[in-house]
């Protein structure tokens, strides 16, 4: 079976980049039949849409994140990341990492969230 596992600091400072690792075992990044996306949730508020990266590399930002975000994969090492800049304590969220499955709202498989909390 799928599974991913979202890894990285759990504190970053506020004007600081943000980075995580998805690393996915029981199935391929570089597969042309899924997308690999981020996900987040802030305390107490919904899930909130990131972005996604294909099996081509070409990646897809929310329009209320794309200036400050970044989604690159390592093929080797079958890892996907996240990279949020200029952060700050409004970004605090768990952080999932998801595929998509078939249709874009398919995500059908998650890794179980990790905690990211920004503070100085």
């Amino acid at each position: 079976q799928v599974r991913l596992q979202e890894s990285g600091p759990g504190l970053v400072k506020p004007s600081q980049t943000l980075s995580l690792t998805c690393t996915v075992s029981g199935g391929s990044i570089s597969s042309n039949y899924y997308y690999w996306s981020w996900i987040r949730q802030p305390p107490e508020k919904g899930l909130e849409w990131m972005g996604t990266i294909i099996a081509s590399g070409s990646t897809y930002y929310s329009p209320s994140l794309t200036s400050r975000t970044s989604i690159s994969r390592d093929t080797s090492k079958n890892q996907f990341t996240l990279q949020l800049r200029s952060v700050t304590p409004e970004d605090t969220a768990v952080y999932y990492c998801a595929r998509v499955g078939g249709t874009w709202d398919n995500m059908d498989y998650w890794g179980k969230g990790t905690l990211v909390t920004v503070s100085s």
